[in-house]
């Protein structure tokens, strides 16, 4: 829902992501190929362990969901979080293939703040579906508290726990130094490739000798398994790196690690900054070919009219947090009944242009359009409307669209 401040702090100038880039392939170049999930890698090959995935149904690719746990008018944020943990149970219960979480700050209309909590309580309360963040961002948390918090993850659910990254503040300016004890906050997203590789490394429990780092271990992680009498774990996190613009499909690309792009509230840079991805690939030990996935808004009901109705909701709430009042996600009725002015009128036409919605078969037709003009490889749905009734709905009729399974073993 922090689409605006997403978006600003992903863009940079082209000078400055080219000379952030060049230092991103040097240390990836220095790396000497090293998997940048350690033994993840050693298991499988590059075989995309934890990333790469079957289709289900009559889907064309895998289809995951992208929750951001919203708050809708006269609810509470333990009533989202619930509706988070019906979501996962329902489309793990449908053959979905991965639950994300998104981390937003000092938005009301938003329940997921922490998404390392949220994945702990999910671990809980499913048992097959991939967990993981969609995304963490890095400049806002020093990287050793990441890699132990998504090592305790994978502990606690081995070899289902993605991790997402991105850039971007996932909130405004203020509330960004609030959280980094800093005013410097282009300090973060400039610094975005140096936290990365740190990160990584905490992960792996690979700093070289004489590093400041070298005898710091993140925990739970790899340490355990090398210490005398230890057993190491078959998994690591799948780190993923997330974006709305060019940098990060070409850093993402350059280190040979999937990439997922907001196109739902990026959609004019999609195309662009698939093809960056691509074009940059470079054969890691965890990828011998690119993958990519793309955020997507999508929400069906039984007709158009009822679809319309409750995107507007949606529609609404861009509206205000566009415009520096965000808020609670209205209901449909809130959002019939506001009068547009004619820039909001412009604006919602704009931002409903690139939300798939409609009856299930007008979804599946949209979603199947979209995959084929990106050539994508997974889609992550995501629906922000204000109630969790519509929006259990919408995931079991798309469901029902493509066919996936009722129940899965």
């Amino acid at each position: 829902m922090a689409d605006e401040q997403d978006r600003q702090g992903e863009q940079q100038n082209q000078q400055g992501e080219q000379n952030q880039q060049q230092g991103a392939e040097g240390r990836a170049s220095a790396q000497g190929g090293r998997d940048p999930q350690g033994e993840q890698g050693e298991q499988g090959g590059a075989q995309g362990h934890g990333v790469y995935a079957t289709p289900r149904g009559s889907a064309p690719i895998p289809l995951s969901v992208l929750d951001l746990a919203t708050v809708g008018s006269g609810l509470t944020a333990a009533q989202a979080l619930r509706s988070t943990v019906a979501l996962a149970k329902l489309t793990e219960r449908r053959g979905f293939h991965r639950f994300w979480v998104a981390e937003h700050h000092s938005m009301p209309g938003v329940a997921s703040s922490s998404p390392a909590v949220i994945l702990a309580h999910l671990a809980a309360h499913t048992e097959r579906i991939r967990l993981g963040s969609g995304g963490v961002m890095l400049p806002n948390h020093a990287p050793l508290v990441i890699a132990e918090q998504f090592g305790t993850l994978e502990a606690l659910a081995p070899g289902r726990v993605d991790l997402g990254l991105g850039r971007a503040p996932g909130t405004d300016g203020a509330t960004a130094a609030a959280l980094r004890r800093t005013e410097r906050l282009n300090e973060g997203a400039d610094d975005f490739p140096q936290q990365l590789a740190e990160l990584l490394r905490f992960l792996d429990d690979d700093f070289p000798d004489g590093h400041r780092y070298a005898r710091i271990h993140a925990v739970p992680g790899p340490v355990q398994g090398t210490a005398p009498g230890g057993v190491q774990s078959a998994d690591r996190p799948s780190v993923w790196l997330l974006g709305s613009s060019g940098f990060s499909a070409r850093l993402a690309g350059a280190l040979g690690l999937p990439f997922s792009f907001a196109h739902h509230f990026s959609a004019a840079n999609t195309i662009p900054a698939l093809d960056l991805y691509r074009q940059s690939f470079r054969p890691s030990a965890i990828l011998d070919r690119p993958y990519a996935s793309i955020g997507v808004s999508a929400f069906a009901a039984e007709d158009e009219k009822e679809a319309r109705r409750q995107v507007l909701t949606g529609a609404l709430s861009m509206v205000r947090l566009r415009t520096g009042r965000p808020g609670l996600i209205p209901t449909p009725e809130e959002a019939e009944a506001h009068e547009f002015n004619v820039i909001e009128e412009d604006f919602v036409d704009s931002w409903l242009t690139n939300v798939v919605y409609g009856t299930p078969d007008a979804v599946r037709e949209g979603l199947d359009g979209l995959i084929k003009r990106t050539g994508v490889d997974e889609i992550k749905i995501t629906a922000n409307v204000h109630g969790p009734e519509a929006k259990l709905r919408s995931y079991e009729l798309i469901a029902d669209a493509y066919d996936l399974p009722t129940a899965t073993a």
